[in-house]
């Protein structure tokens, strides 16, 4: 039995010294990777959506793979090779003798990106195959997500978009990142006896899902009436904001025709392809910037006639005015050497508060900011908001250019009365124009009413309690009586819509230097409805017009208005109430009501001083 034994246990001792000479190498390599780690990864967390008012997505992650291949896995056994080539080429049409020239020059290697983002299914496929047979290793997939937008341009300016590295660009994208953005996990796999990959991971933490005030359906009418627009007019920039004056919360913010936001440096909605072709690398940068900008809260103008509620507002604050005050409208108005003309060169006559502004009458408006003097106005500009940020929660917006007090000279009151010599931005002024019809409360505008944590609890909530109280609520009731009168009755009839009280101001302003030559014009229009109950404020703005005709008729921007509440009001759960007939004829060559006419005019011309 001894020499039984020692002869057994000398073909052991002999066979393992066979096998540490021949396949040594291969088992040391066996046992190395079933000590060591075969995975030490990050597990990506998924950017949390955005959502508009209704819960519909505006941006969302989603999960694709990367598929990656462990040469020094598949390498252990020959055997392993070919059927995991094979699932490969039959998974995702790679081409074999590059897998075979990869694998072996490459042998060592533990991490090959094949392929990116691929989708679920296939991965389902892949891991499918290799259940089937354990001969396909070294073939593992890590995870990624991509941003997509399912509705393209809509709101792009306001959503914005992502960089590489997961980093917010532009509009909500940008300012809410912090909110967006999650922590990654980790992920830490080995191998056992039989080279299965047991994994331990450290879940990744998601980012927060934020709510916008947009409405999906309020955005779309928006945009396809700027479109229809665009089509039939040619202008610089247009933009177009409507709100909610009860709360400050934006329900549409377009600019101009957008532009994707799945593919934000396309520039093909602006450019032929000839004229992209020829672009230098600084040309397409100053194009893509143009496209990326948000007129409506970047870009400052002179506000024109819109801005005359406001001058009115402070006076009857004041009491330095009254309801049923008039004023001489001769045509004109001489201040400091210069001619000032109304818009009805041959004058209103004699006119009340409330016709002042239906007929936009430069002088009225003028004798109100004589009596306001330059400081109270002065005041009173600051106290509506204009002349600092209204803080939006979106990037780059721009503040507005005041005449300092101390320049408010004669001139530049009698100007300023009515919205000339001075830049605001769009989201000044709806701001602003919310208090007017609100009862006098003034909201920050915001475009975002919550967040919630991936929990679906809410970790922040927009604030809609009123920053200020910008005028009583006797002066805002004359405003909207006033406002709707101007609709109604005065220079901007065209933007009634059947069944609906709607009122507002229109406004037409001289931009830059006055060259009667080459004269060029902001248009627009800012109003609320119904206006027994403001439950939407809007904002058109038109800047440029290129036909020499319109260029300087706030028309078009009534007009468009009038096509943006017809559409969007039934959205918002706004209904018309009873048959209203809307109709008025208007005498062609009136300038007072045609609105078709430069209803604000403002040209000064220097005259000679009287002896």
């Amino acid at each position: 039995m001894f020499c039984v034994v020692f002869a057994l246990l000398l073909g052991i001792c002999g066979r393992l010294m066979w096998l540490n000479a021949e396949k040594g190498e291969g088992y040391g390599r066996k046992v190395l990777a079933q000590q060591s780690f075969g995975t030490n990864t990050n597990l990506p967390y998924r950017r949390g959506d955005i959502l508009d008012r209704n819960g519909v997505v505006l941006a969302r992650s989603t999960k694709v793979f990367n598929v990656i291949l462990d040469p020094s896995i598949v390498n252990m056994d020959e055997g392993n090779i070919e059927p995991t080539i094979g699932a490969l080429v039959a998974v995702y049409g790679l081409d074999a003798n590059e897998l075979r020239l990869l694998l072996k020059e490459k042998e060592k290697s533990a991490y090959i990106r094949l392929l990116r983002r691929q989708s679920l299914d296939s991965k389902l496929a892949f891991e499918e195959l290799a259940a089937q047979s354990k001969k396909i290793t070294g073939v593992w997939f890590e995870e990624e997500y991509i941003r997509n937008y399912p509705f393209g341009s809509l709101a792009s300016h306001v959503i914005g978009y992502t960089v590489g590295g997961d980093i917010g660009t532009w509009g909500i994208e940008q300012y809410y990142n912090d909110e967006l953005i999650g922590t990654n996990g980790r992920e830490y796999g080995y191998y056992d006896s039989e080279l299965n990959l047991t994994k331990v991971s450290k879940p990744a933490t998601d980012g927060n899902t934020v709510i916008s005030t947009l409405d999906v359906n309020v955005q779309r009418g928006v945009e396809e009436k700027i479109k229809e627009f665009l089509a039939a007019w040619k202008c610089e920039n247009i933009g177009v904001i409507v709100m909610n004056p009860n709360n400050g919360a934006i329900y549409a913010m377009a600019s101009n025709a957008g532009f994707d936001l799945n593919e934000p440096r396309d520039l093909s909605a602006y450019y032929s392809e000839e004229e992209i072709a020829a672009m230098s690398e600084e040309d397409t940068l100053k194009a893509l910037n143009r496209m990326w900008r948000n007129f409506c809260i970047s870009d400052t103008y002179e506000p024109g006639s819109t801005f005359k509620p406001f001058t009115v507002a402070a006076a009857l604050e004041e009491n330095l005015v009254k309801a049923a005050d008039t004023f001489t409208c001769d045509g004109y108005r001489m201040v400091a050497g210069y001619r000032i003309n109304c818009n009805r060169r041959s004058g209103h006559g004699v006119v009340t508060l409330t016709e002042a502004l239906m007929k936009s009458c430069n002088p009225a408006l003028m004798s109100i900011g004589e009596l306001l003097g330059r400081d109270s106005f002065h005041i009173y500009q600051e106290h509506f908001g204009f002349g600092q940020k209204t803080g939006i929660d979106l990037p780059g917006e721009g503040g507005s250019i005041l005449i300092p007090k101390e320049n408010l000279n004669v001139t530049e009151l009698a100007t300023s009365s009515f919205g000339q010599g001075f830049n605001i931005t769009m989201v000044q002024l709806a701001s602003a124009f919310c208090s007017l019809v609100n009862g006098g409360n003034y909201y920050q505008a915001h475009v975002v009413e919550k967040i919630r944590n991936a929990a679906g609890a809410i970790v922040y909530e927009s604030n809609e309690v009123p920053l200020n109280v910008s005028v009583s609520a006797q002066t805002s009731e004359f405003m909207r009586q006033a406002m709707f009168m101007t609709v109604d009755g005065g220079t901007a009839s065209l933007a009634k819509v059947e069944g609906y009280l709607v009122g507002g101001k229109t406004g037409t302003a001289q931009k830059g230097v006055r060259d009667k030559e080459n004269q060029k014009y902001v248009v627009s229009f800012v109003g609320c409805a119904p206006t027994d109950d403001p439950q939407v404020v809007i904002y058109v703005v038109i800047d440029e017009v290129h036909d020499e005709e319109k260029k300087a008729s706030s028309s078009l921007a009534t007009s468009l208005t009038s096509e943006i509440l017809e559409e969007i009001l039934p959205y918002l759960g706004i209904y018309p109430e009873g048959e209203i007939n809307y109709h008025i004829d208007l005498p062609v060559n009136d300038p007072t009501t045609d609105p078709g006419s430069m209803e604000e005019g403002g040209i000064i011309e220097p005259q000679e001083p009287a002896q």
